[in-house]
């Protein structure tokens, strides 16, 4: 820099004009630099940015722009002029067109891993303005391909009117693209949804309709304990008969050990859960194995997806949460009490908390289960029953949080601190709101020490997140 430029004065060159903002439609040529939170590929017009869904760094492009703000605008990659050495051939049947539920599949795996750790890296420096903490290497996922064990499917009328069961088109939500084999899925799951998709067109039932909102079918929910080698069928319509026990015979047929139901629902959004389920043969609930606990999970009761990899991200925040055996410790968003459970075989005392009560009640009987008897379940919002929590519960010596992808709320993380624990685990399915999570614990006298991402979704640009928070020595409490 010059003497000239370090004293502030102005330039005399007239800067170069911006490029035009480009509109709905356009199609543009773009060098990708980089990759956003979300997946997107990031390329830039002078300074203008676009995030493009289908394009990865390295790659030369010509995308066709969907939306145009101010600042960026939001396009997809329709041809790819210069492909980067780390794409691959797409695995998944999905009749030619790119996966929706795996939008990084054609990304080499191990490209995937790095762009997910640098990925948090970047949340926690630029949006939390953190530093000095350790960021460990990412941990792969058990299985890359076939390892979730829940698949919610959703039925829609293909391009030549034929009855599909797939996933929503990629930026297209009214569509619904048939799917042969999701390699996401297990072969089990696959075959399972191509059996209902054949025995409901046969029978010249109807897709609902998400513009009109008419129409029977909505989805089908594929749930299997990978451990256990249960198996259940959901089927969701709008109100409404069918054959229903002669699908229930025809299912059961082909998968004799399959627990099969069926959910009503005149819900007018893309939702599983709500509605009345009837079970039309088999149990209404599915057991699951991690480590050596055994888990009931209700039908709309939330499971980690990924049951191998789940067992690895828990037995870290278990290590990371350091109980020596006389530790209290709370748990917020608990859920069935997946991770309570593993935490109580080495803490004092564990207390539950979930707004959930269907959860609650699963995390009851899991912890009867397993004959666990040092843990306490509570139904409430956590943003309002930290403070009962609080009155009725010792004061912990470690919180563990675990959750949605929204983060915790302000007044949330003001509750937590009010507890007073001496570590907080912290379980984030979202390295963005987590940021400026640890952002503000910090800030209330907590050191950031250690993240550990863990890919429990391969093949798709979500990453999970162990992070380790302790009180700042001298801080008291």
């Amino acid at each position: 820099m010059s003497s000239a430029a370090g004293r502030g004065t102005a330039s005399t060159t007239p800067a170069a004009p911006r490029a035009a903002r480009p509109v709905r439609g356009d199609t543009l040529e773009l060098r990708i630099e980089g990759v956003a939170h979300g997946g997107a590929g990031v390329g830039r017009l002078d300074r203008y940015v676009v995030f493009v869904d289908g394009a990865f760094p390295g790659e030369l492009v010509r995308a066709e722009v969907l939306r145009s703000k101010r600042d960026y605008a939001n396009a997809r990659a329709v041809e790819v002029l210069q492909a980067s050495p780390d794409r691959v051939p797409q695995r998944c049947d999905h009749g030619g067109r790119p996966c929706p539920g795996s939008p990084w599949q054609e990304l080499r795996y191990e490209r995937q891993l790095e762009l997910k750790h640098e990925l948090v890296g970047d949340a926690l420096r630029r949006i939390g303005r953190l530093d000095g903490f350790e960021l460990e290497p990412i941990v792969p996922a058990v299985d890359a391909w076939r390892y979730r064990n829940k698949m919610e499917y959703s039925f829609g009328t293909a391009e030549d009117g034929a009855l599909a069961l797939g996933f929503h088109r990629r930026g297209q939500w009214e569509l619904v693209d048939d799917v042969r084999d999701c390699m996401l899925a297990s072969e089990q799951s696959n075959a399972v949804r191509n059996v209902v998709r054949n025995w409901c067109a046969q029978r010249g039932l109807d897709a609902f309709d998400r513009r009109t909102h008419e129409g029977f079918l909505r989805n089908l929910v594929v749930r299997e304990g990978r451990r256990t080698g249960e198996l259940q069928v959901r089927l969701v319509t709008g109100q409404g008969q069918f054959e229903h026990e002669q699908f229930c015979a025809d299912v059961r047929a082909a998968f004799p050990h399959a627990d099969v139901l069926w959910t009503q629902t005149d819900q007018l959004a893309e939702v599983t859960h709500g509605g009345e389920t009837e079970v039309l043969a088999g149990s209404s609930v599915l057991h699951e194995e991690v480590g050596d606990l055994r888990f009931r999970v209700s039908p709309e009761a939330f499971f980690q997806t990924n049951t191998e990899t789940a067992e690895v991200l828990y037995g870290l925040a278990g290590e990371r949460a350091q109980l020596s055996g006389s530790e209290r410790v709370h748990d917020l968003y608990c859920g069935i009490g997946t991770l309570t459970l593993i935490l109580a075989l080495r803490a004092g005392e564990v207390w539950g908390l979930d707004v959930v009560p269907e959860a609650i009640a699963d995390a009851i009987e899991n912890a009867r289960l397993n004959e666990i008897d040092n843990v306490h379940f509570f139904a409430g919002d956590v943003r309002l029953a930290l403070r009962p929590l609080a009155e009725r519960a010792p004061r912990p010596d470690v919180a563990v949080v675990d959750p949605p992808r929204a983060g915790l709320s302000a007044k949330v993380v003001r509750r937590l601190l009010e507890s007073r624990p001496q570590r907080i685990v912290y379980v984030s399915c979202n390295p963005t709101t987590l940021a400026p999570n640890a952002r503000q614990i910090v800030d209330a006298g907590f050191d950031l020490v250690k993240v550990r991402p863990v890919d429990m979704f391969p093949h798709t640009p979500h990453i999970e997140c162990v992070a380790l928070l302790e009180r700042a020595r001298g801080d008291g409490g």
